[in-house]
C-alpha cells in the first residue's frame, strides 16, 4: 500500500503527483466545484480519508479510482451534489448507488457510492445532501467499515475530493486562544 500524505485540505490520503484521470483520449476531464457536502458521516464534519485517490498509470493498470471514507455501518450515505440517480442495486454483491450530476457538462459527472444499501431508485432526482441509503457493514479492502465514493466522466476516473469547495475541505477555521498571564 502506498504511503499515506496530505492532501486537499490536510485530509489523508495517497496519491501519484503529475498523474492524471485514466480514460479515452478527448473526454473533459474537468471538476467544477459543485459538492455542498460530505457524502458520509455526520452534517458539516468532514470524515477520515482512509485512501486517497490513486489513479492507474494504464486504463487496467493497479490504483484507487476512488477515497474510501471512514464511517459506522448504517451511516446515511448523502449525495454530494444534485442530480439523478442514474443506478442503484448490487454490483458483485455490493449495494452501489450512482447519481449524474446536474449542470456539470456532457457527458456529466457521475458520482458512485458503495458499499450502500439504497433507499433511492434509478430515475429519482436527488438534491445535495438528500439520502441516498446506508453504509452496509464490513469492508473488503479497508481495516474498518467505510465507504468508496468514486467519480467518472465517460469512462475517465476522476478524484472526486475535487468536486468539494476548499472551505469543505479544510479542517475549520483556526482560533485564537487568550494566553493567560499576558496583558491584552
Amino acid at each position: 500500500m502506498p504511503s499515506a500524505g496530505t492532501g486537499p485540505g490536510g485530509a489523508e490520503e495517497s496519491s501519484t503527483p503529475g498523474k492524471g484521470p485514466v480514460g479515452p483520449p478527448g473526454v473533459d476531464t474537468s471538476v467544477p466545484a459543485v459538492g455542498r457536502n460530505w457524502p458520509v458521516g455526520p452534517v458539516g464534519r468532514r470524515p477520515l480519508v482512509l485512501r486517497g485517490w490513486e489513479p492507474p498509470a494504464t486504463t487496467y493498470g493497479r490504483g484507487h479510482r476512488g477515497v474510501d471514507l471512514a464511517a459506522a455501518a448504517d451511516a446515511p450515505v448523502r449525495a454530494v451534489a444534485p442530480g439523478r440517480v442514474s443506478f442503484a442495486g448490487r454490483v458483485a454483491g455490493r449495494g452501489v448507488v450512482s447519481v449524474e450530476l446536474a449542470g456539470t457538462g456532457d457527458p456529466p459527472l457521475r458520482t458512485t457510492y458503495e458499499p450502500v444499501r439504497a433507499s433511492v431508485k434509478e430515475g429519482d432526482e436527488v438534491g445535495a445532501g438528500d439520502v441516498l441509503g446506508f453504509l452496509e457493514p464490513g469492508s473488503s479492502h479497508c481495516p474498518s467499515s467505510c465507504l468508496h465514493w468514486g467519480m467518472l466522466r465517460a469512462d475517465a476516473y476522476l478524484d472526486p475530493l475535487s468536486l468539494l469547495p476548499p472551505w469543505l475541505l479544510s479542517r475549520g477555521p483556526s482560533r485564537l486562544l487568550p494566553v493567560i498571564g499576558v496583558p491584552g
